[in-house]
C-alpha cells in the first residue's frame, strides 16, 4: 500500500493498493461519472463493459481509498489483445501513423479516474505507475480525449507519446488520442 497525504482537512489521506473492482464497480463508476461527466445511461453501459473486462486474463485493478474506506480513484488495465473491441477501433488509426505494432505485447490502461475533489495530488500518477510496474509487457498504451488537459499532461510526464490523434470511437462525442510509453514509466525528477 502506498499512502498519499491529504493537503487539507477536506481531502484526507488516501491509500493506493489493489481493489476488487467487481465488488466496487458502482463506487468506481460514480467516481468516473463525476470525473468524466457521464449520464446514468452511460454508467449503465459502462458497468457491463467493466465487469466483462475484469474477466479477461491478466486484468488488474487498483484503487485509492480514504481511511473510512471511500473509493476516490481507480485504475484498471489488461494485456492488450488485437481481438478486443478497443484494439479493433484504434488499429486503423495506428496503422496510418505506422504505430500499429504498439498493439502487440502492450499493457492497456483501460480506465483511470480520480474524484475531482482529490485531483492534482499525485493519486493518478501513483495509480498508473503502480499498475504498470506490475505489468509483464514492455510497454503501455491508452486512449485519452484529444485535448490539452491535466490527464494528457500527466501521461506525457510519465513518458507517453501520441501514437495517433483524432481517433473516433462510436458514440463518443469527442475524438481521442492513443498514447504509448515504454515501461517502466518515467518517474518525476
Amino acid at each position: 500500500m502506498l499512502s498519499i497525504p491529504g493537503d487539507d482537512p477536506r481531502t484526507p489521506d488516501v491509500q493506493v493498493g489493489p481493489v476488487d473492482l467487481a465488488e466496487r464497480v458502482d463506487e468506481a463508476l460514480a467516481v468516473q461519472a463525476l470525473a468524466f461527466g457521464l449520464s446514468d445511461e452511460e454508467i449503465a453501459v459502462r458497468r457491463h463493459i467493466v465487469l466483462r473486462h475484469l474477466m479477461y486474463p491478466g486484468c488488474r485493478a487498483y484503487g485509492a481509498t480514504t481511511g473510512s474506506g471511500r473509493l476516490v480513484a481507480f485504475v484498471y488495465g489488461l494485456p492488450n489483445d488485437r481481438a478486443h473491441w478497443w484494439s479493433t477501433i484504434v488499429e486503423p488509426y495506428l496503422r496510418t501513423t505506422g504505430s500499429d505494432g504498439w498493439l502487440d505485447n502492450s499493457f492497456v490502461i483501460t480506465e483511470l479516474h480520480v474524484h475531482p475533489e482529490f485531483q492534482a495530488r499525485g493519486i493518478g500518477r501513483a495509480l498508473i505507475t503502480t499498475i504498470t510496474d506490475g505489468a509483464a509487457q514492455p510497454r503501455s498504451i491508452l486512449s485519452a480525449i484529444d485535448t490539452e488537459s491535466p490527464a494528457r499532461r500527466l501521461y506525457r510526464s510519465l513518458g507517453y507519446e501520441d501514437l495517433a490523434r483524432q481517433v473516433h470511437f462510436p458514440s463518443a462525442p469527442r475524438p481521442y488520442a492513443v498514447m504509448g510509453a515504454p515501461l517502466p514509466l518515467r518517474r518525476a525528477r
